[in-house]
C-alpha cells in the first residue's frame, strides 16, 4: 500500500473501493505521474486563483483518488466553484458513491494540499463512460474442429463447461503444434 505525504496527514492509497472492489490506483500510475500528483499541492498554490489550473488539478486529483476500480465508471468532467462535477455510470455507482462522499472529498482535497473542493456532484450519466469491452464468451467447438479420439475422451467428462474448456484446451495445443 502506498503513503502519499500531505499537509492533512498520510493518505493511504488504495482503501476506498465502492463494492469492496480492490483498487490499486497507485500501483498503476507510472513513477511520473506519482510525482505529478505529489506536486500538485504546490503547482495549486503557485497558479494563485486561476480557476483553469484548480479544475485541471482538482480533476486530476479525482483520477488519481478514484483508482483504476472506479474510474470507469466516474469521471469528474468540471469544477463549478467548489462543486466537482462527477459523471457517473448509472444510479448504483451513483448510490454507492454519495455513501462515500465525504471520504472521496478528503481524499482529494489531501491530494490538492487544500480544502479546494467542498462538494460533489454525482450525475448519472452513462454516455460518458469509456465503452466497455464485451468479455469474451466460451463458444461450443465444432464438431469438424475436433479429431475423433479427443472426442472419445472428452466423453467421459460428465460436466459440460469442463468438457468444452477441454476440448478448447486440446485443439488449441494441437493446433500450435501444426497437427
Amino acid at each position: 500500500m502506498n503513503k502519499l505525504h500531505t499537509p492533512f496527514g498520510i493518505f493511504l492509497q488504495d482503501t476506498l473501493t465502492p463494492f469492496g472492489l480492490a483498487a490499486s490506483s497507485s500501483l498503476h500510475f507510472k513513477p511520473f505521474m506519482e510525482d505529478l500528483i505529489k506536486s500538485l499541492s504546490s503547482v495549486v498554490r503557485a497558479a494563485g486563483s486561476s480557476p483553469e489550473v484548480t479544475e485541471a488539478a482538482a480533476i486530476a486529483a479525482w483520477k488519481y483518488v478514484a483508482g483504476t476500480g472506479m474510474r470507469p465508471h466516474a469521471i469528474a468532467t468540471k469544477l463549478e466553484g467548489s462543486t466537482l462535477v462527477v459523471d457517473v455510470r448509472d444510479t448504483i455507482w451513483q448510490t454507492q458513491l454519495t455513501i462515500m462522499r465525504s471520504q472521496l472529498l478528503f481524499r482529494v482535497n489531501s491530494v490538492l494540499g487544500q480544502a479546494l473542493v467542498s462538494k460533489l456532484e454525482l450525475r448519472v450519466n452513462p454516455n460518458a463512460m469509456p465503452v466497455e469491452k464485451p468479455r469474451k464468451q466460451d463458444t461450443d467447438i465444432l464438431d469438424n474442429e475436433v479429431p475423433i479420439d479427443l472426442w472419445s475422451a472428452a466423453s467421459e467428462i460428465e460436466d459440460r463447461q469442463l468438457r468444452q474448456k477441454f476440448l478448447k484446451a486440446a485443439t488449441g495445443m494441437l493446433r500450435r503444434k501444426g497437427k
